[in-house]
């Protein structure tokens, strides 16, 4: 039989991610960018942890799929992924694949009930700065399906309750209820949450 590839509900990654400018300069331009994401995305979906990993996922892939995801000749190593990532903005990144999972999500949803979102805050295992401090990662879930709806990085020179302010933000809450623990039980916040017309918990 031939190689098939169905469509998947939540639309064409590949058409989110060619929206995407190009960091890369003109001589770092052999794979098209698009491709390139969208084996980022798809190796992280399998399991795919680090650049060798990723690089790995896309060789060991029928060269078919490798024409479906945009490449015209075999895929790069895992240098050209680390130097990629190095030059693109996470938070460009992250809004277009927002966009691509945000129909998928909104059509599992009850028509009948809130969606529960949950707002928490992790310390990232070995990443431990220079000044003793690790990379703290802010992140909206879905509750239903699992699917981080958004994500920050905590800066430095502020906590999580200040973070939380500015993630809210990046999502619409009408119809949402969310639920985080005590340290974001703060005045700004909860107005923040009903002003956008969501409630919490």
């Amino acid at each position: 039989g031939g190689f098939t590839l169905d469509v998947a509900p939540a639309g064409s990654l590949l058409a989110c991610l060619r929206q995407i400018p190009d960091p890369r300069g003109a001589q770092g331009r052999r794979h098209s960018l698009a491709a390139m994401l969208a084996t980022i995305v798809c190796a992280v979906l399998c399991g795919a942890r680090g650049f060798d990993a990723i690089a790995q996922w896309i060789h060991a892939q029928q060269p078919e799929l490798w024409y479906l995801l945009g490449y015209f000749r075999r895929p790069p190593t895992s240098g050209a992924f680390r130097y990629l990532l190095t030059k693109l903005s996470p938070s460009v990144l992250e809004q277009s694949l927002r966009e691509w999972i945000a129909p998928l999500v909104e059509g599992m949803l009850d028509d009948d009930g809130p969606q529960a979102v949950a707002l928490d805050g992790k310390f990232l295992c070995g990443t431990l700065g220079e000044h003793g401090r690790s990379l703290q990662l802010l992140s909206l879930f879905d509750e239903r399906t699992g699917c981080v709806l958004s994500q920050l990085e905590v800066p430095q020179d502020t906590n999580e309750a200040k973070a939380a302010l500015l993630i809210l933000r990046t999502l619409v809450l009408m119809r949402r209820v969310v639920t985080a623990d005590a340290m974001f039980c703060q005045p700004e916040i909860c107005r923040e949450i009903v002003a956008s017309g969501g409630d919490y918990l």
